[in-house]
């Protein structure tokens, strides 16, 4: 069955070419490849095929027809992996901040899964060849813990532990601004950005319950470091909530402001994953020590902007 997505546009994307507005709203799929399915007549705005160079226009309707993903074929590659743990149920990465989970249609290499299929002799089967062992995702420029199932069985209880909300997973944010609580709660409602559909906005309608703890680790003059537990998983809960409350994550090009430091990402890291391993019932925490870039900021700022308690 083809997957359908509909986009109205919005003023602001105004005079957009077609196949970069739709590259920028389904970050899964690469332009080039867009432009492919353009091509091909699977995407209509106002019910007409429009090329690839087609200017949108604020209340286009533009509904897009995405094949079946069974179609690629994803290829193991020789990636290095820094692997934390492994055992014959499931595999623990730190995941570099520069590497996409899964692939795409016209983005089928370097991706996690095609370093897992050369590092595993098996993989849980259950999201098909395009997502196989996948139980939970990470931003392309989010850093950290992430857990793969290596059997059916490992995958289906994984889930059910996401799904009930069992599993503790924490952040560490660089954000812009001196944050002065120490502990907090963001509890926002996250949906669609009605005025930007290329991203997720609190909104109350058309929107899903989402909440944010957080911690304060560290302050100084401008920024603060913060540990964050998410109890919730929208879709860049933690990017959107702390632009909510006026504390953007650093380097963040989608949510935050223009940016001083000398990043080339968001300043996002997951820290850390608390499971019970399902195979033996026992809790499991793993770690992922803070990467390079991000530490270095942290040591500059430690260095040239005051610090506060």
């Amino acid at each position: 069955m083809l997957e359908i997505r509909e986009f109205d546009i919005a003023s602001s994307d105004e005079n957009m070419r077609l196949d970069k507005y739709l590259a920028e709203v389904n970050d899964d799929f690469s332009r080039s490849y867009i432009k492919q399915l353009i091509d091909e007549g699977r995407v209509k705005v106002n019910g007409r095929v429009e090329k690839a160079s087609y200017k949108v226009k604020a209340g286009d309707e533009i509904v897009f027809e995405v094949p079946e993903a069974t179609e690629l074929e994803v290829k193991p590659e020789a990636i290095p992996l820094d692997i934390i743990y492994e055992d014959d149920d499931i595999v623990v990465i730190n995941k570099p901040w520069d590497m996409v989970v899964h692939p795409a249609p016209g983005n089928e290499s370097g991706t996690l899964v095609n370093a897992l299929l050369y590092h595993c002799k098996n993989l849980s089967g259950i999201n098909g060849i395009i997502r196989p062992g996948i139980v939970h995702r990470l931003d392309k420029d989010t850093s950290g813990v992430l857990v793969v199932a290596k059997t059916d069985m490992a995958h289906r209880i994984l889930v059910e532990q996401f799904k009930r909300r069992e599993i503790e997973k924490i952040y560490l944010a660089l954000v812009k601004g001196f944050l002065p609580y120490d502990k907090g709660k963001i509890d926002a409602p996250i949906g669609r950005d009605p005025k930007d559909r290329k991203k997720m906005a609190v909104v109350k309608e058309n929107s899903k319950p989402a909440l944010t703890r957080f911690e304060v680790k560290q302050r100084f003059r401008d920024y603060t470091l913060v540990k964050v537990n998410l109890e919730t998983g929208r879709t860049h809960q933690i990017r959107v909530h702390f632009r909510y409350i006026g504390y953007p994550v650093v380097g963040d090009d989608k949510y935050g402001y223009k940016e001083s430091l000398p990043v080339k990402r968001q300043m996002l890291h997951a820290y850390q994953l608390t499971i019970t391993h399902p195979r033996t019932g026992e809790k499991k925490t793993f770690t992922a020590p803070i990467p390079e870039d991000m530490e270095k900021i942290l040591v500059e700022l430690r260095k040239n902007n005051t610090i506060f308690p």
